[in-house]
């Protein structure tokens, strides 16, 4: 497998698409390669099964253009912050080489998202530690650390410290959403009601969006968290 530019991790399948989509798409479109990692097959959530979560990540992934998507079945709900994850997580870093990675947000609603952030975050440092040992299909790997690691957005409200302007991409983000037809919004479906089956949901989303953008003088934008201070060559790079 060749290197993935811009690797998305998310616990569980739709995370990076409700929350870095049209950062990703974006990126597509300007030549760099995309790809997303799902720790959790949502096997917990209310509404679908693993089965037809599986087959909705692969209905987004293939709207999104991803060169690859990877599920690491780690337990929904109960994954652990064990040497055996961390493991799983630097493998996948190890065999694409992402010079950026996109992990869940710091704190969120869901406790899933805290804890496959820092999972994520400490797998990427310890990917580029050569004295810890992986293969993968039978050989030894390289170590790798990722240069940069941003936190996307989710649920709840995080200050951003930049924003990516997405405009043009909202569509095709709201259709990879919709892909996980069994997840959101349904007027046909007899599946219990979720925080985010309702129609609102999809009016929130765009909302968040608008309000991130206005702060950068664009429509719609999405936000990310940095761990470390980013540095520009020049002023004229910042909007």
């Amino acid at each position: 497998m060749s290197q993935i530019d811009i690797l998305a991790i998310g616990a569980h399948p739709d995370d990076v698409e409700l929350s870095a989509a049209g950062t990703l798409l974006k990126h597509r479109a300007l030549g760099f390669s995309t790809g997303v990692i799902d720790l959790t097959q949502g096997e917990l959530g209310s509404r679908g099964t693993k089965e037809t979560r599986k087959e909705e990540a692969m209905a987004a992934a293939e709207i999104l253009g991803l060169s690859a998507r990877v599920n690491l079945k780690m337990a929904d709900g109960f994954f652990e912050h064990s040497e055996e994850n961390l493991r799983l997580i630097v493998e996948q870093i190890r065999r694409f080489k992402p010079s950026i990675v996109l992990v869940n947000a710091v704190s969120d609603r869901h406790p899933d998202h805290g804890k496959g952030s820092k999972l994520a975050s400490e797998a990427c440092f310890l990917a580029g530690l050569r004295r810890v040992e992986t293969t993968w299909e039978g050989s030894p790997q390289e170590a790798h650390r990722p240069k940069a690691v941003y936190h996307y957005i989710q649920d709840r409200y995080l200050k951003p410290d930049f924003a990516v302007d997405v405009t043009d991409f909202v569509e095709q983000k709201f259709a990879s959403i919709k892909a996980y037809k069994t997840q959101f919004w349904d007027p046909d479906s007899t599946e219990p009601k979720t925080p985010i089956s309702g129609e609102d949901f999809f009016e929130f989303l765009r909302g968040r969006m608008a309000e991130f953008g206005r702060s950068i003088g664009a429509r719609y934008a999405e936000g990310f968290t940095v761990e470390r201070l980013p540095g520009v060559d020049s002023l004229f790079d910042l909007r």
